[in-house]
């Protein structure tokens, strides 16, 4: 991974859910339990009905709220609220990450599909608070969600970001396409390689990934 790809980056934008975490820490479980139950309550289905809707929207438009704003009309900020409220007792802190991120120079940012208070609570379990200079949710993209041209385009006017100076980190492949195609570079964070031409970098080690960028 040569430092060197990224020499020109002063920008530096990082999705949430098990990318400032690892997958093992399972928190999408707990929200898809939630998630699915606000979907029984809120469309009058059974569990294998809301199951099937949960995984047909976020297939569709994203996320399964994209999915439920536009075909149920459904409020997003109770959605958000109730699919959330979820523990976070078992993330543990990690310094290295805060490290490396606090040496990466320039302006860093969060960008989650989730919401933004979910997020700060995210960070605080993780040792992460402080160190981002923003940080955004689906809200601030008018509950546009990634992987939408439009939501990116919210999110980086909002924030003046320069994607032409710009890197994302993500663990969903489809939300590296606009990023690539905007002229950032692109890392996927993830277990396993999702191999594709909008994708520049993969790592299963995020705090690794940024100590070569730091150190080498």
């Amino acid at each position: 991974m040569p430092k060197q790809d990224f020499s020109h980056v002063d920008q530096w934008v990082f999705d949430l859910d098990n990318t400032l975490y690892p997958p093992r820490a399972r928190l999408f479980d707990q929200i898809e339990v939630k998630m699915t139950t606000y979907v029984m309550q809120t469309l009058g289905v059974d569990q294998a009905r809301a199951d099937y809707l949960r995984n047909h929207y976020w297939a569709t438009y994203g996320t399964t709220l994209a999915g439920l704003m536009r075909e149920h009309d459904v409020d997003p900020a109770p959605y958000l609220t109730a699919v959330h409220d979820i523990s976070l007792d078992h993330l543990e802190q990690d310094h290295d990450l805060a490290a490396h991120i606090r040496n990466l120079p320039g302006r860093r940012i969060v960008y989650t599909n989730g919401s933004a208070p979910y997020a700060e609570r995210v960070l605080a379990a993780r040792g992460l608070s402080g160190l981002f200079d923003a940080i955004y949710g689906v809200e601030h993209a008018d509950f546009c969600p990634k992987p939408e041209l439009e939501a990116f385009q919210t999110i980086f006017a909002k924030d003046g970001i320069a994607t032409e100076r710009g890197a994302m980190f993500e663990d969903d492949p489809r939300n590296l396409a606009v990023p690539h195609q905007l002229g950032m570079k692109t890392v996927h964070v993830a277990p396993d390689p999702h191999h594709a031409e909008h994708i520049h970098h993969h790592t299963d080690d995020l705090t690794a990934f940024l100590a070569q960028l730091i150190n080498a």
